[in-house]
């Protein structure tokens, strides 16, 4: 018996090809935003106000509760940070 390869962690533990797509986006997104926060050096109060939430959403944020966030409201923080979010869509291998 031969154990699956996974190209992602997403792929092995989610329960459908739609979900562990949106949660490597989500993923992405977060890592994204936890960078951008560190690399500016910013409070989270700071980035709470930047971002147009409240400090404790961005305590979630950077200890990575992914089940909290969608897609819409990251890409929001993002914009309100100034980072320009970029899709690429190809078939499935």
């Amino acid at each position: 018996m031969t154990n699956p390869r996974y190209a992602s962690v997403w792929d092995a533990i989610e329960d459908t090809p739609a979900a562990a797509e949106n949660m490597k986006l989500r993923s992405e997104l977060i890592m994204a935003l936890k960078n951008h926060i560190a690399r500016s050096e910013m409070s989270q109060a700071q980035a709470a106000k930047l971002f147009g939430v409240t400090q404790p959403r961005i305590s979630d944020l950077m200890r990575g509760k992914i089940d909290l966030f969608g897609l819409d409201a990251l890409v929001n923080m993002a914009a309100a940070a100034g980072l320009y979010v970029e899709m690429h869509i190809k078939e499935a291998a």
